[in-house]
């Protein structure tokens, strides 16, 4: 049995938005044991004093790609599977030394790199992948190009989606993600950024296909995630009951009623076009795929306001690929800009394990959860910054394992 004590706690109650007294942590095997201001620490193998720091559950990023390259999105088909996954390594290592310690994967990453981190094998965040997003022919997972007629289908060639076409084969191909594994399943219902022959506001998937992967998803008591960028595409996909909406940019006032009235849950990426805008090209983007991001760019964040005066909850989410997830902090200060921080704070806690329905276990700092923690030099309802800047994390815990301790 292992046993840590963290004493000198100011815990951050995510849900109320306000910091509690001074208290004591007691934590076994993984674990929050105790809470109180009277922790005996007599019988732990470790103490950690924080000496008044904010203790708050670890973050979550709901929307990332570790495996998907910037520079060879087309190239993955043709990569080895060890080297993909020799690459994610830094890029996960580099995600928990930010505070993240549960990812939702939007595509790309399997049940072997999500059993690695598990396991001890590789530092990383929880991942909750989604295995290969769903596509149509043509659509935001296709990767051919206009003259290739030909792809690889085999599951374990790296990719970000597999092709499917019909009733039957989405509902075949949702199976074989949930059965390896999968936490939820990821379709394209519209047009993307990273895809050769689908402009933004293409409208894809037929609603009985939608409807299929959505059932399959259900009676595994799960749920469906849907890239859609236009308002046409997120509505297509509320309709037909995909819980998760990724992206939303183009999103409009009746939609995100549509949305509330569903209890569908709204994951923008506002980080994402920003820094491919401006960094795109300098690291490898291709320049067809770069000259696409400027009308998603544009709406800039009206979708938070939208989402807000509408009720529709929402949760953090970055979409950044290769170098440019190191700036998957810079998201708290985007959303900031429009919202309070009390509220981008749970887009990053509790939203996201409401989402994941890991409300039971994560997402708070509370007796019984798993001790998924960081410990912070500074108070981020004043001042969300503190979120973005590594230095000031003083304590990274994922699992009751201690990633990092600077106190």
């Amino acid at each position: 049995m292992n046993k840590i004590s963290i004493r000198n706690a100011s815990v951050l109650d995510v849900e109320k938005g306000e910091l509690t007294e001074t208290c004591g942590l007691l934590i076994v095997d993984g674990r929050i044991a105790e809470m109180g201001r009277s922790i005996s620490t007599a019988s732990a193998d470790r103490t950690i004093d924080l000496n008044g720091r904010v203790l708050m559950p670890g973050l979550c990023d709901a929307h990332v790609h570790a495996i998907v390259p910037i520079n060879s999105f087309a190239q993955l088909t043709r990569w080895s599977p060890t080297y993909v996954a020799i690459r994610a390594m830094p890029i996960l290592e580099g995600m928990l030394m930010r505070g993240f310690t549960t990812v939702r994967d939007a595509g790309g990453a399997d049940f072997g790199i999500a059993r690695a981190v598990e396991e001890g094998l590789i530092p990383g965040p929880r991942i909750l992948y989604s295995g290969k997003a769903l596509s149509q022919s043509g659509g935001h997972g296709d990767m051919r190009g206009v003259g290739e007629t030909v792809h690889d289908a085999h599951y374990y060639v790296p990719s970000l989606g597999r092709v499917v076409d019909g009733v039957d084969a989405v509902r075949a191909a949702a199976r074989d993600e949930l059965r390896r594994g999968a936490s939820q399943v990821k379709l394209m219902v519209g047009g993307g950024i990273a895809s050769y022959t689908d402009p933004i506001h293409f409208v894809q998937f037929s609603k009985d296909e939608i409807r299929a992967a959505v059932e399959e998803a259900e009676h595994a008591h799960t749920y469906v995630m849907a890239h859609a960028y236009t308002d046409m595409c997120i509505r297509h996909a509320v309709e037909c009951g995909v819980r998760s909406i990724e992206h939303g940019n183009f999103i409009s006032d009746d939609t995100a009623a549509l949305m509330a009235q569903h209890n569908a849950v709204l994951v923008p990426t506002l980080v994402a076009y920003s820094t491919m805008w401006e960094e795109g090209i300098e690291v490898g983007m291709p320049p067809e795929l770069h000259a696409k991001i400027k009308p998603v760019l544009d709406v800039g964040s009206q979708e938070l306001e939208i989402a807000a005066r509408n009720g529709v909850p929402m949760v953090y989410g970055t979409d950044l690929i290769g170098p440019l997830h190191r700036h998957q902090s810079l998201e708290f200060r985007i959303r900031r800009e429009v919202l309070p921080a009390a509220e981008v704070i749970r887009h990053a806690t509790c939203n996201a394990t409401d989402l994941f329905n890991m409300s039971d276990r994560l997402g708070h700092v509370r007796e019984g959860y798993i001790a998924d923690l960081i410990a912070l030099d500074g108070n981020p309802l004043e001042d969300i910054e503190v979120l973005m800047a590594p230095e000031k994390l003083a304590l990274i815990m994922k699992d009751g394992r201690v990633f990092r301790e600077a106190v």
